[in-house]
């Protein structure tokens, strides 16, 4: 008993995360395959562009966070756009006992893990019904991305800050 006693007020502390609402902000298919006949052997080469976002809520600890999907899928021979797919699927999480520090990566890496499943179930349907083989989206690495997308900001604050000083 003495275990359960050490575990709880560390338990307390740990960070916890409950999604309270989740739902496609934006969706917008098409299907260039159809309007445009395409002759020949079709190769689709299809690029995933992902963006993030996360902001505060008016509620205490509610957190809205954004991720916007770009899917184009272009014919290798040819470059022909056979699809275009564009994403914005948004949940709003209820996010208690993480440090101000932590937050941001939290809302950028932990709450688009949550998403995702659902946005790739909205993924496939989509180009199914859309007369595709349905899209099956491989995992994507949110905290690669948030690195990335960190390194940016960061590349074009120093660029930023290097034009605004002065010239001798």
């Amino acid at each position: 008993m003495a275990e359960t006693d050490t575990a709880a007020p560390t338990a307390a502390a740990q960070p916890k995360m409950q999604i309270l609402a989740q739902f496609i902000r934006d969706m917008s298919f098409e299907n260039n395959l159809a309007r445009k006949s395409i002759d020949g052997n079709v190769t689709p080469d299809v690029q995933v562009q992902v963006a993030l976002d996360g902001k505060k809520r008016n509620v205490e600890n509610q957190f809205e966070v954004m991720t916007k999907f770009n899917i184009t899928s272009k014919n290798k021979g040819t470059d022909d756009t056979l699809f275009l797919l564009e994403l914005e699927y948004s949940g709003v999480f209820l996010i208690e006992n993480v440090p101000d520090e932590q937050m941001h990566p939290f809302l950028l890496i932990e709450c688009p893990r949550m998403l995702f499943p659902f946005v790739r179930r909205i993924v496939s349907d989509i180009t199914r019904d859309g007369g595709f083989p349905p899209l099956n989206l491989d995992n994507i690495d949110f905290m690669a991305l948030y690195r990335q997308n960190l390194a940016q900001r960061q590349v074009q604050a120093a660029d930023s800050g290097a034009g605004d000083a002065p010239v001798n």
